[in-house]
């Protein structure tokens, strides 16, 4: 069982910036970025797949937020920049630990891909 525990989160002021880390316990083929906020269903964020070094964002975030990562170590990151009140949601990290070949981009966005989900992170921005 791969276990994912995730750091980085907390209080900010609007055109602050977070790093948000996330270090999975196994080998994975694919670590994204979730988020949901109260109310809302969680959203994709970004996602990144080993293979390849592809990275993928949602249009609310692109251009703002950067996701990298060391895959000898299993460990991801987001770089949020200039943030927004409306970036305030729980961020959680996924993992997909099945053997799978390269991903399409509309399964890298989705929730289902993912076998393994950290406890979550707070991330809250003030205007």
């Amino acid at each position: 069982q791969v276990q994912l525990v995730e750091s980085g989160g907390g209080l900010v002021q609007a055109g602050d910036s977070l790093r948000l880390s996330c270090a999975a316990s196994g080998r994975n083929y694919a670590m994204a970025w979730f988020r949901q906020a109260p109310g809302k269903e969680r959203e994709f964020v970004s996602g990144l797949q080993w293979r390849l070094g592809m990275t993928y964002y949602s249009d609310s975030v692109k251009g703002r937020f950067a996701i990298s990562g060391d895959n000898a170590e299993n460990t991801v990151y987001l770089e949020m920049n200039s943030l927004k009140p409306e970036d305030t949601a729980l961020y959680y990290c996924a993992a997909r630990s099945r053997a799978v070949g390269l991903l399409l981009d509309v399964e890298v966005r989705a929730r289902g891909t993912y076998d393994h989900w950290g406890q979550g992170t707070q991330v809250s921005v003030s205007s």
